[in-house]
């Protein structure tokens, strides 16, 4: 057990440090908003314990976390990665022009009607 513990504890470590090199807070920087949330004591402890490794406040820690994570959400969300093949049908797709139908004539039509320019 104590193996496991020193273990996790160096891995701790190397995470923290490497999200703190790679997303660092600025000390000059003036915060005007506040975030409150709630927690219970083993989660406090794990935010105390991680953020003392790490040698930042915990709201240090948590906000350069939650950016983090922030980060990566919105980056799943707003790209998309194509292979290859995929791409090259993409680019011959945007290459090709767009052949009108009723459909899209009457959307077009619509939308005229309703749009004061």
């Amino acid at each position: 057990r104590d193996q496991y513990e020193f273990a996790m504890s160096v891995q701790t470590a190397h995470n923290l440090t490497y999200w703190f090199r790679r997303f660092p807070m600025s000390a000059t920087t003036v915060k005007e908003n506040r975030l409150n949330i709630r927690c219970d004591n083993h989660a406090r402890q794990m935010l105390n314990k991680a953020a003392a490794y790490a040698h930042v406040s915990v709201s240090e820690f948590i906000l350069s976390h939650a950016l983090a994570s922030a980060e990566q959400v919105i980056q799943a969300h707003e790209s998309i990665t194509l292979d290859p093949a995929d791409f090259e049908a993409f680019l011959a797709a945007l290459d090709k022009p767009a052949q009108a139908n009723e459909a899209l004539s009457r959307a077009f039509d619509r939308h005229s009607e309703q749009v004061e320019r």
